[in-house]
């Protein structure tokens, strides 16, 4: 290994995917795995999207693409862009790349020098801090002082230094589901649009809100939207993430750097799957209404579940489908308590170690019902001495004798 780059030695592999290739060969040797370690919505794509997808194929042309996205694309971003933030874009002020995380990864690159900082807050998805040490940058956590999941404005200003490029904000927010406050939102703006730091929208689950939270512009802030750029994608809106396409809405100048970054790593997006994204962007509002109707159910589901297990703390989660409880008072150390769940539930869980919040464990609820209640239950029984000590997994029955 001695060939191999210290940096590249020096970025963790996704605890995610490990979790997800165990459970995939667990479950490929018959054994009932229920995976609430999940990233996407389950079911189908927006029907519009599909119909896109196949006229595309029917026409025997999916070829190359311009860098930066076909300009029927950039019109539908551009659409819903003035459409959700009433701010209005530009074709030149908008990138189309293989997903939201390379429109991040592109604007990490094209900002970024050895030794500068980018400022979050934990918890944090857990690509962030290996994609800016990708870039030979420094990532800068700012953990809540009172342990929940947003952190005080102040506490976000103390976190900045000369060497800050830029603040990273995801909201809704993966792992938690936790959507910021419109004035933490509108602090932190001021804050970055004062020092003239870029401020980065990271988007993804914008539109996956309940209980009447409504979704944050950035661009009501901001007095100078050149320190902006927003992130978004097709991925978990329209629960189209095999269709890999995301965009950047930022300064004409920053995307002209990012899309010659672009261009000399993976060229354009694919042809086909631009296509199915103008499809779900212009006919997929009650696709996106039906979905979080649908999610916030299965919420609603977990949460009451979740409350019958002894000691286990959660902060409801308002967007996404991710909830991050609390589970210290069974183990502080969350990579031991997923194995441990694995192995002895056979549930997939995320632990929340890799996203700045120990002793959590990230639950998803975007699958099947059923799979969610059952999942609960049998963690429940792995954990909770109050719980029956006999439970049927898979038609076998298994006795707690730990």
């Amino acid at each position: 290994m001695n060939r191999i780059s210290e940096l590249a030695k020096a970025i963790i592999s996704s605890p995610t995917l490990a979790l997800d290739a165990k459970a995939k060969q667990m479950k490929a040797a018959g054994e009932p795995v229920i995976h609430l370690g999940g990233g996407e919505p389950a079911g189908e794509m927006p029907p519009a999207a599909k119909s896109a997808a196949l006229e595309k194929i029917n026409s025997g042309l999916v070829k190359y693409t311009a860098v930066g996205g076909t300009p029927s694309l950039k019109k539908a971003v551009a659409d819903y862009t003035l459409r959700a933030y009433g701010h209005e874009a530009n074709p030149e002020n908008i990138l189309i790349s293989g997903g939201a995380k390379q429109s991040l990864y592109n604007f990490l690159f094209a900002v970024l020098d050895p030794g500068d900082e980018v400022v979050f807050a934990a918890p944090y998805w857990v690509s962030y801090p290996e994609m800016v040490r990708m870039c030979r940058a420094v990532p800068v956590i700012v953990t809540p002082a009172d342990g929940g999941f947003e952190p005080a404005v102040s506490e976000m200003d103390s976190a900045l230094t000369p060497r800050t490029k830029a603040v990273l904000l995801n909201s809704p927010n993966n792992p938690s589901g936790h959507a910021y406050s419109p004035e933490f939102v509108r602090g932190v703006i001021e804050l970055c649009q004062a020092r003239g730091i870029f401020l980065v929208m990271d988007d993804i689950y914008r539109e996956l809100v309940f209980d009447a939270v409504p979704p944050v512009s950035a661009f009501k802030y901001a007095k100078n939207p050149a320190q902006l750029v927003i992130v978004n994608g097709i991925s978990k809106t329209y629960g189209m993430t095999g269709f890999r396409i995301g965009w950047a809405v930022a300064d004409p100048g920053l995307v002209r750097v990012m899309a010659n970054i672009q261009g000399q790593t993976t060229s354009c997006p694919s042809d086909l799957s631009q296509a199915a994204a103008i499809g779900a962007l212009e006919g997929g509002p009650e696709f996106v209404a039906q979905l979080n109707a649908g999610l916030k159910h299965k919420r609603d589901i977990l949460v009451e579940e979740l409350a019958h297990i002894k000691g286990v703390r959660l902060r409801v989660p308002k967007g996404t489908f991710y909830s991050l409880p609390d589970f210290s008072f069974y183990n502080t150390n969350s990579v031991e308590l997923a194995q441990f769940l694995l192995e002895k539930a056979k549930v997939v869980t995320i632990p929340g170690a890799h996203s700045g919040m120990e002793g959590h464990l990230r639950i998803s609820y975007c699958g099947p019902e059923n799979g969610i209640i059952e999942g609960i239950r049998r963690i429940r029984w792995a954990l909770d001495p109050g719980s029956p000590s006999d439970i049927t997994i898979g038609g076998s029955k298994y006795t707690r004798t730990w």
